[in-house]
């Protein structure tokens, strides 16, 4: 009997996690940090609500990785002119240089996961994770 649908993607989720971790951690970052500051280089501006929603932890535990990666001079925190409480958070230009170098080893590891695929199989199977994030109600 073949494990469920839903286990063999936790597994992938406990494993990927692991190896980001692993490769992250050299420059500094753990998986959180590694997470926000991807989400942030391709949505800026997003508030500590949003970005939690995003790298998949509470508001509380953003604050913690928001604290850090300030303190680290990799993000800029700013208020919303638009909206007198909520602070927008950015990527600084060392935050930047920071994740492009984590990216390229992070892009390693998904050529490891996605070897022996043909393009137009990767491109479906990105079209089909997305496609099942969405129908469950969340948010890329």
């Amino acid at each position: 009997m073949e494990p469920r649908l839903s286990y063999v993607i936790g597994r992938l989720d406990h494993v990927l996690r692991r190896r980001i971790a692993e490769v992250v951690e050299p420059h500094g970052l753990t998986v959180s940090q590694y997470t926000a500051l991807s989400v942030l280089r391709t949505r800026p501006g997003l508030s500590n609500a949003q970005l939690a929603r995003r790298a998949l932890i509470t508001p509380q535990s953003m604050n913690e990785v928001l604290a850090q990666l300030t303190a680290l001079k990799l993000i800029r925190r700013h208020p919303d002119p638009n909206h007198g409480r909520a602070i927008r958070t950015d990527l600084t230009p060392g935050g930047e240089r920071l994740l492009q170098a984590c990216d390229r080893e992070v892009d390693a590891l998904e050529e490891d996961l996605l070897a022996g695929m043909h393009i137009s199989e990767v491109e479906q199977f990105h079209e089909l994770l997305v496609g099942c994030v969405r129908r469950l109600g969340a948010g890329l």
